[in-house]
């Protein structure tokens, strides 16, 4: 696949991540609270599915890890205010089984090599663990959250989610630096900003 495709795909995940929290930042500032619409969910759960993609073309293990951590905890919130029911049968067992299709596909087209996962000659092996343990702490947000949610039967994001997040994705700021990744790059610098205005606001709350 040429690299342009590739990118386009990257970078209209990175669109969807950045609308989602411009979303929940407009919304929050205008009720002066951190609030969390469903779109948040459903525009996190499109653009997690695109930059899997993403990150298996670019045979970026960092990328994948991340996305297959989160990807179901975004279905779950889904199913926790209700929407996830809303939406078709089939759509609804075709993003359950995705990451599992996606690598069965790659592996039966000698396309998809654990090891070279692993071992990307572009990537030397101390940034890989980098990038990876980022990408760890930037779902642990998700875990966190998630946890969080289930114990209070309410799809919420807690102080702890905006902390992590905060920690996570200057951590992958400096990887999309050393990677000269584009991609990661700009999707990271309006987050970090969201982030921080939304643990002023819960300071604010508290």
């Amino acid at each position: 696949m040429q690299d342009w495709l590739i990118y386009a795909i990257g970078f209209l995940a990175q669109i969807l991540f950045s609308g989602r929290l411009l979303l929940q930042w407009i919304v929050s500032e205008k009720n002066k609270k951190v609030l969390t619409p469903s779109l948040f969910w459903k525009l996190s759960l499109i653009a997690s599915f695109l930059l899997f993609v993403y990150g298996w073309l670019r045979d970026d293990f960092a990328i994948m890890l991340g996305q297959t951590l989160t990807y179901f905890i975004y279905i779950r919130n889904l199913q926790l205010q209700g929407e996830w029911q809303k939406a078709p049968k089939a759509l609804r067992w075709f993003l359950w089984l995705f990451p599992l299709l996606i690598v069965v596909y790659g592996y039966n087209n000698n396309a998809y090599d654990i090891q070279e996962l692993f071992k990307n000659e572009a990537i030397p092996t101390w940034l890989l663990i980098w990038g990876s343990v980022a990408q760890v702490i930037f779902t642990l947000r998700f875990v966190y959250q998630w946890m969080y949610s289930e114990k209070n039967k309410e799809s919420t994001l807690p102080f702890g989610f905006w902390l992590l997040s905060l920690i996570g994705s200057l951590m992958i700021l400096a990887y999309a630096i050393w990677r000269r990744d584009p991609v990661l790059f700009v999707g990271h610098i309006l987050g970090t900003v969201i982030y921080i205005r939304n643990l002023i606001l819960l300071k604010k709350q508290a």
